[in-house]
């Protein structure tokens, strides 16, 4: 029997839940986009955003998916024929790399093991095989979602820099925005590109581009690749119709910057520990859940397990595809789908943006119940090792 009623648990990686501050802020009144007032509030807006990412650099936003901010960021800095390395971290940086490839930009993978993070010693050996610094930037995804892995990015500048390489270190912080630590400047990122729709708590729609002096260097000294709605040199002129393209997304940014008012009075150290402890909890039932040897968090090393997402893996004799649709059907708790290499062993369980103890509990039981319902052999007490660490924490 289903209960059609209250609230559906939202714990796919990305969209996140969505604060009713957030939601409220956005229920008004559309303003003139080109009239002073809104004028003042979107140059405030640029401003108050750079926090966010560590930054004194610059942040472009855009009405566009995290798949525009990649476009926008690889065609600000290259030109077609250029080359680019790509970490594997896991699906989005094969589908980086893709797209990549879709503006004629030629893109070499760095493989690795989809259940450990990127090994940076492999990067350096890399670039220090490019004499001639053929090799424009390195493309890293700091979490991958797909994977659930978070990658050591001062210890990819630490490898860029040891092989004394001058390639752009441009960074996708997508899902680990504001769900963990990402210091853009002390970390020597030159390009960081994120989306409203995960740690940001907003819905979809919004997109940013944070460039470094290195980056819009690079960019002036870039002519080649067609830009058009992505342009940095528009959107850094001091008319205001030109620094979102057209239009403003006025209620997106209405949303945004409720969004960062909210972060700045949580404040980022409390943001990144209450992410830790929830993901904790999570990893924690996971790990009771897989002494029956059916399951297994896909992470294998506990210090690259991101605090974002958790990737689960299932063995072959179940299917997650029902895991997640039980899960849905029967007791309204939305879990994200397995990606790329573990597209059909796997399901996810995201982790982020707004949310406390009492809903991941909640979600962890709905898991734990479609476990039994699905025959899934599971260790019990999953949610109950949830809560010592809730309740430790």
């Amino acid at each position: 029997m289903s209960v059609k009623r209250g609230r559906i648990f939202l714990q796919t990686p990305g969209p996140t839940n969505i604060p009713e501050r957030v939601l409220n802020a956005m229920h008004r009144a559309a303003v003139e986009f080109s009239g002073p007032e809104f004028g003042t509030f979107a140059r405030k807006l640029l401003v108050d955003i750079k926090p966010l990412f560590r930054t004194d650099g610059t942040v472009f936003i855009y009405a566009a998916n995290g798949h525009g901010a990649w476009d926008a960021a690889l065609s600000n800095i290259l030109s077609p024929g250029d080359k680019v390395l790509a970490p594997e971290t896991g699906r989005f940086a094969l589908s980086w790399a893709y797209q990549a490839g879709k503006l004629g930009i030629e893109t070499e993978i760095v493989p690795n093991d989809w259940r450990r993070a990127i090994v940076p010693a492999d990067l350096e050996a890399r670039l220090r095989n490019d004499p001639d610094h053929t090799i424009k930037a390195v493309l890293l995804v700091h979490t991958d979602t797909a994977t659930g892995i978070t990658s050591d990015i001062p210890a990819v500048r630490r490898a860029i820099d040891a092989a004394g390489h001058p390639a752009l270190l441009v960074v996708d912080t997508i899902a680990s925005l504001l769900t963990t630590e990402f210091e853009m400047d002390a970390w020597g990122v030159d390009v960081a590109v994120a989306a409203c729709q995960k740690g940001l708590m907003m819905p979809p729609g919004l997109s940013f581009v944070a460039a470094n002096e290195k980056a819009l260097a690079v960019h002036r000294a870039s002519t080649t690749m067609p830009r058009g709605y992505w342009d940095w040199t528009d959107r850094l002129e001091d008319v205001g119709y030109r620094w979102f393209c057209g239009t403003a997304p006025e209620h997106l940014l209405f949303g945004l910057r409720e969004a960062i008012d909210m972060v700045n009075e949580e404040g980022f150290e409390a943001i990144f520990a209450r992410h830790a402890l929830l993901a904790s909890a999570v990893r924690a039932a996971i790990g009771v859940w897989g002494e029956a040897g059916a399951l297994e968090l896909a992470a294998l090393e506990p210090s690259e397990r991101a605090n974002s997402v958790s990737t689960i893996l299932v063995d072959p004799a179940y299917d997650p595809v029902e895991i997640r649709n039980v899960c849905r059907d029967r007791f309204d708790l939305a879990l994200g789908n397995g990606l790329g290499q573990f597209e059909k062993n796997s399901f996810r369980i995201g982790h982020m943006g707004d949310l406390n103890a009492p809903m991941i509990m909640g979600a962890l039981a709905a898991v734990e119940a479609g476990l039994v319902v699905c025959r899934v052999p599971h260790g019990k007490g999953g949610v109950n090792a949830a809560i010592d660490v809730l309740s430790a924490g």
